[in-house]
């Protein structure tokens, strides 16, 4: 190829990431930086946690790992170095909001009230919240709680829900809060809870994790819908039209069953794990037609 001709490429593709990279101060940044900030969960299966290595894994960093992909792609960079920062349920969106993450991949609910002060991808996943109890207890609806003592994690959508219920039908329940799912399941392993109100997916997880999780059941009944999606920066519409078009094109493809089906329908490390949760419904119709509605009427 003519050198001119060359030359003539390479601007024009360089111009383009700066032009892309200008309306949007999160592409800025990392173009300049050339350092892009992963946000993960350490202790999430299967969504995001440390394999045997200490490596962040699971369906969430797989899906976060494609987008750091395509911005590097998009911004014509040959070396991006990914930046990984560990997170919790209390500081995952702090630091969204305040510019230390660029992606905050685990188990994030998009609700109205969170996307005041951060942004969010396309949905990625949707969950339903549950009950949790030891088999052959009385746990068919929400009065089942009255008197009783529940437990959820801190800085949740289902801690918010239990005040919120507790308050409304004066169940007069007593709420224990932990720091993490872990230690919310050793509060009910303990016998210290009656329940324990998490999402459906990481409670099948930690059953399947547990060496007594055949001594627990869920509930039928699903008392909350749950839109999981990526933690973005705010303000910032650029960034999340690259994001959410690069997850649509996963969706497109069909790509997104067989990552789905690595983390949720097959032995995950590190005990071989397989929580075989065929793809719902409710996803199923994300990925004919993907939206980021923190509506949960939207999934019904």
């Amino acid at each position: 190829m003519p050198l001119v001709l060359t030359l003539m490429l390479a601007l024009g593709s360089w111009g383009h990431s700066q032009a892309q990279s200008a309306d949007s101060p999160t592409l800025q940044r990392i173009r300049d930086t050339g350092v892009i900030v992963m946000g993960y969960r350490a202790t999430s299966p299967p969504f995001s946690y440390l394999d045997s290595r200490l490596k962040p894994i699971g369906y969430s960093i797989e899906l976060c790992e494609r987008v750091i992909q395509a911005v590097k792609k998009q911004l014509g960079l040959n070396e991006l170095e990914v930046k990984r920062v560990p997170v919790s349920s209390a500081t995952r969106m702090p630091l969204v909001a305040n510019g230390t993450l660029d992606l905050e991949c685990g188990i994030t609910t998009h609700t109205a009230e969170r996307a005041r002060n951060q942004s969010f991808s396309v949905t990625t996943f949707v969950a339903e919240t549950k009950l949790l109890a030891r088999r052959g207890a009385r746990l068919q609806e929400v009065d089942d709680l009255r008197g009783k003592v529940v437990v959820s994690t801190l800085g949740t959508t289902s801690i918010q829900y239990l005040h919120a219920l507790n308050s409304r039908q004066a169940l007069g329940m007593r709420i224990l809060l932990g720091q993490d799912d872990q230690e919310a399941f050793r509060t009910l392993q303990s016998g210290r809870a009656y329940a324990f109100m998490m999402d459906d997916v990481l409670l099948a997880s930690l059953m399947a994790d547990a060496p007594d999780g055949a001594d627990f059941q869920m509930s039928s009944q699903a008392l909350t819908v749950e839109p999981y999606a990526i933690g973005l920066p705010p303000r910032d519409p650029g960034f999340k039209r690259l994001v959410d078009a690069e997850l649509a094109a996963l969706y497109r493809s069909g790509e997104i069953h067989t990552i789905y089906r690595r983390w949720f329908e097959s032995p995950i490390p590190p005990r071989g794990t397989n929580l075989r949760l065929p793809m719902s419904p409710a996803f199923q119709r994300v990925v004919e037609r993907p939206i980021d509605s923190p509506d949960p009427a939207q999934y019904q």
